[in-house]
């Protein structure tokens, strides 16, 4: 039975699949090396994922597929998952697709060298169920990777996008559900660091991602350029499964 966070975050993005592929699919479908995040910072100049030639990798929320494509044309054995059967349906069939949610996936164990995702299952699923669930799939020594909103931007939300003042507490609830948006969740991060300790990963990154200068984005919004020029609206974590 789905949870309440998974049963809104479907009827969204099945809703919404059409329109959001419409306004950002070009931006996501771009030539060129992966990007990360809004505003498109390139894969090659953060280095996050490195090397994916011959690895296996899961892209848990995968909308589109449009990152995974990349990867595959970079050598990579991707497979794609995602809870939208509708954002599914705009993938271009160049990767294996997964129908499910990024909290009960369908893969044996030890099943990938690389679980990542740019504003996916990360973002939209309960942190204390999909931790443990990569660290089951991932093979001794592999690499989790993921892209969410920062901190920052989710303590000076509010309905209508990132303010220059604190909206919520620290001590918070890490769970809301936007009444015509997503479900998401955030974590301080020390409990970040935390849950990747009980379940085996070591942090070898975090990077807070700045707005190039001039940079342009179809994700209008998300933040206010000048915000996202002055604090970080996203930060990627990097963390390895130890063996």
């Amino acid at each position: 039975m789905a949870s309440r966070h998974e049963a809104h975050n479907r009827a969204f993005w099945d809703a919404d699949a059409d329109d959001y592929q419409h306004v950002h699919g070009k931006q996501l479908a771009a030539k060129g090396a992966p990007a990360w995040g809004a505003w498109g910072v390139s894969e090659a100049e953060l280095g996050v994922l490195g090397d994916v030639a011959g690895l296996d990798v899961l892209e848990l929320g995968c909308g589109a597929a449009q990152w995974s494509t990349r990867l595959r044309d970079d050598g990579a054995h991707v497979v794609g998952l995602d809870l939208s059967i509708n954002q599914l349906r705009h993938a271009d069939g160049a990767v294996p697709l997964v129908l499910a949610s990024g909290e009960a996936t369908p893969f044996a164990n030890a099943s990938f060298d690389v679980v990542f995702c740019d504003h996916g299952a990360m973002s939209f699923c309960d942190p204390a169920v999909t931790v443990p669930e990569v660290a089951r799939l991932l093979r001794p020594g592999g690499l989790l990777a993921f892209n969410i909103s920062s901190f920052l931007k989710w303590l000076t939300d509010d309905e209508d996008g990132s303010t220059k003042k604190l909206r919520r507490g620290w001590f918070d609830e890490q769970y809301v559900a936007w009444p015509d948006g997503v479900a998401e969740f955030q974590l301080p991060y020390g409990e970040w660091l935390a849950l990747f300790r009980d379940h085996g990963f070591k942090v070898e990154a975090l990077i807070h991602l700045r707005r190039p200068k001039g940079a342009k984005t179809s994700y209008t919004e998300f933040v206010d350029d000048e915000w996202a020029r002055r604090w970080p609206a996203e930060e990627i974590w990097k963390v390895r499964r130890l063996p």
